[in-house]
């Protein structure tokens, strides 16, 4: 059925393409921001960078930032609940990769290292470009920034050409079958000469999302649990396939103003907010204990992020700089998790609100035609509440409870860089740079639930990290790129002193004997033009990761085990306990057959391992498994199409890390009885059409052949085969 599918799609794809055969040049250049801060030229980068284009975006119809993401294969996406997605970087992932928003860095102090799902809060439908840098970010971006970071520019208010003022947007609706979705996004840009107003917003509603036919019966959702008469009641599922308790709502909000007096001066003001319904945890529902569910709820309270951004920009021909950028910022974070054991009318709720003010003067002076200095310096300041309580669902009766962290713990961070870039030849550039970063914090713990053997933790550690690269152009054809690059993380809030249930039977305690750990990274590239019909793109890496924080079993007082949440739980603790590495190669293929036929392929190996307690080694969590990507392009001046195919190659129970063999309701079982995640692959469909110059309709057919299957790591199963229809309207 795969090869019907695919010989048929040739054969209309070569035909139509007949009719016009030019050969279309091939470009090894382009423009990208998020290596230095400023816009410069992709073939003068020393580290690979992946640009997602609107266009993109629009043709795939992500429902969600960590869909879009997850569209290359250089980003892997691990999903616990459909309100979710933890992008993994060369074997990365939560606070070792970075966000950042509008050149704004989304991380605060409570980013986990378990899987988290901040970027969903972005709208995948009000960005303009993504960026992704693979490797060590921290020169420009400081700590977390090891395994890569992600960069977000969302849409600019543009100005008005004439003393007319311009009016216009967008607007689009969207559904999709597997989950009913129902989305609905408009933007509007009202602008004069010098000044410039944008609006967006949109509002999304899954419903619960529903897996394929064909693949492994241990995914199917048999059972889930209701409240009926004042009692928790299992009852059966009358579509297995279904699974309950995974939908859930999200909007989102963004006002821009943007005034330049004159060409010397661009002021921008950005306001955004994004905030979820409740979202239903679905890994942890579909844990059985007994043959009977462990929970009757256990669901994120609504997901809110707002950001006020404002940044002024100035050039300059004379003096110390070219251009000069301010950036000022404030971000508020709030979440919350409730969960309820089946059976107990008691719930446990743990609320987090995070304010964090942040500021970055970046300048970039041009020394003469050879030679470009980037300079800046950057402080955050982040200050977590924190607090916990039971509530008796039943009467109402509330308790104080053991919070999820120290309540007003603090968590800051100074520190200044600067970057070199020379060309000493029209052939070659070489950039290098080196970035020092303070990092302070303090939390006070409460011992009214436990009794800690200190009262207070206060770490203050600094990190020199840089990078060293060089690009060659041996000829108009070859680029190569090697780059020797440093990354850091320090230590934050939730290392430092979160009390929670790591898993069923373990509770991690607060440790302030921590210090921060770092990274060394090596990469080599080539991107090779064949002709004037193809290129082919291939980096490869190695990563090697020092005084790794990591969770490991700890004691309290003595004790290896505490009563938590009513269960006798083994004692856990963030380390500085381990050293890992990460190697792998991406690669990535395009040849163009014609003005309209292309294909695109693309192929992520990585590999990894950490170092244990008994000096063994072990498969590193956050290594992805082998991704591969095939797609066919078809375009007209109307019309455009792909078809493409996505493998995820098998990973089995000897290659699991040691907290995945643990997770046997999240995998398939092999034929010895032991978990692992199955190989699957999925066809999809995407096109849209373009009726006039104002309107245009987008469809897909994703997982065409109906594949069961859940991504590696993932709590949720995938969607099964998804109709999806688009229709946009542009004026």
């Amino acid at each position: 059925m795969k090869k019907n599918y695919l010989l048929l799609f040739i054969l209309i794809a070569s035909f139509a393409s007949a009719q016009n055969d030019t050969i279309i040049q091939i470009q090894l250049d382009g423009a990208v921001i998020s290596p230095n801060r400023w816009s410069s030229s992709k073939s003068n980068t020393v580290q690979k960078v992946i640009s997602i284009s609107p266009k993109d975006v629009q043709l795939q119809n992500p429902q969600t930032v960590a869909d879009l993401l997850g569209g290359n294969t250089e980003v892997f996406i691990q999903k616990s609940q459909l309100g979710g997605g933890s992008p993994m970087i060369r074997g990365f992932s939560t606070n070792r990769v970075l966000i950042s928003v509008d050149g704004v860095r989304m991380n605060n102090a409570i980013f986990r290292s378990g899987n988290l799902q901040n970027v969903i809060g972005l709208d995948a439908n009000a960005i303009q470009s993504t960026e992704v840098l693979m490797g060590p970010g921290s020169l420009m971006y400081g700590s977390d920034a090891i395994g890569g970071v992600m960069s977000f520019y969302t849409l600019t208010p543009q100005f008005s050409t004439s003393d007319k003022m311009l009016v216009d947007g967008s607007l689009m609706t969207r559904y999709s079958t597997a989950n009913d979705e129902k989305t609905a996004h408009a933007y509007i840009n009202l602008a004069g000469r010098k000044f410039s107003s944008l609006t967006s917003f949109t509002f999304s509603d899954f419903g619960d999302l529903k897996m394929g036919v064909h693949g492994p019966d241990e995914y199917l959702r048999n059972h889930y649990v209701i409240r009926e008469n004042g009692e928790d009641v299992q009852v059966t599922n009358d579509d297995p396939r279904k699974q309950v308790q995974t939908g859930y709502e999200q909007y989102n909000v963004m006002q821009k103003f943007r005034y330049v007096p004159n060409a010397n001066w661009d002021l921008n003001y950005g306001f955004h907010y994004s905030a979820t319904s409740d979202v239903p945890r679905y890994d942890r529902l579909i844990r059985y204990r007994n043959e009977t569910l462990r929970s009757a709820e256990w669901y994120y309270g609504p997901q809110t992020w707002m950001m006020n951004n404002l940044s002024v920009e100035n050039k300059s021909d004379k003096g110390f700089y070219n251009n000069v950028k301010l950036n000022l910022a404030h971000q508020f974070f709030e979440e919350s998790r409730h969960d309820r054991n089946f059976g107990s009318s008691d719930r446990t709720d743990q609320t987090e609100k995070v304010n964090v003010y942040s500021a970055n003067l970046d300048f970039l002076k041009s020394i003469n035609s050879k030679s470009t200095l980037y300079y800046g310096v950057e402080t955050l300041f982040n200050k977590v509440n924190s607090t916990g309580e039971i509530t008796n669902i039943e009467d109402g009766t509330k308790e104080e409870f053991s919070s999820r962290y120290p309540d007003g713990a603090t968590w800051n961070s100074y520190a200044t860089y600067v970057s070199y870039e020379f060309k000493p030849i029209e052939k070659v550039t070489i950039q290098g740079g080196l970035r020092y970063n303070h990092i302070s914090s303090k939390s006070k713990f409460n011992s009214q639930f436990y009794e800690f053997p200190f009262t207070e933790a206060k770490i203050e550690t600094g990190a020199l990290t840089g990078n060293i690269g060089v690009n060659y152009h041996p000829t108009n054809n070859t680029t190569l790129r090697a780059v020797f690059s440093t990354g850091f993380r320090a230590p934050n809030i939730d290392d430092i002193g979160k009390i929670f249930e790591s898993e069923p039977g373990s509770v991690v305690i607060p440790n302030p004997d921590l210090e921060h750990e770092y990274a060394y990274n090596g990469e080599i590239g080539i991107t090779q033009r064949i002709g004037k019909f193809a290129k082919i793109d291939v980096s490869a890496f190695y990563t090697d990761l020092k005084n790794a924080l990591v969770r490991r079993n700890f004691t309290l007082n003595g004790q290896d085990s505490i009563i938590y949440a009513g269960e006798m739980s083994q004692v856990q603790a963030i380390q500085n306990a381990a050293k890992a590495y990460a190697y792998g190669i991406e690669a990535n293929l395009e040849v163009y057959f014609t003005n309209q036929f292309m294909l695109r392929n693309s192929v992520n190996f990585q590999k990894g391992e950490e170092e244990l307690d008994n000096g063994e080694t072990a498969p590193l969590r956050h290594i992805a498994p082998l991704l591969l990507r095939a797609g066919l392009q078809y375009q007209t001046k109307k019309f455009r199409t792909e078809f493409y195919v996505n493998y995820n190659e098998e990973v089995s129970n000897k290659d699991l890390a040691p907290s995945e063999q643990e997770k046997d309701y999240m995998y398939a079982i092999d034929g010895e009885g032991n978990p692992y995640s199955p190989s699957w692959y999925t066809l999809n469909l995407k096109g849209i059409y373009d009726i006039n110059s104002n309107v245009s309709v987008s469809a897909g057919w994703e997982n065409i052949t109906n594949q069961r299957y859940r991504p590696y790591s993932s709590g949720i199963v995938a969607a099964g085969s998804n109709l999806i229809l688009a229709i946009r309207y542009n004026f």
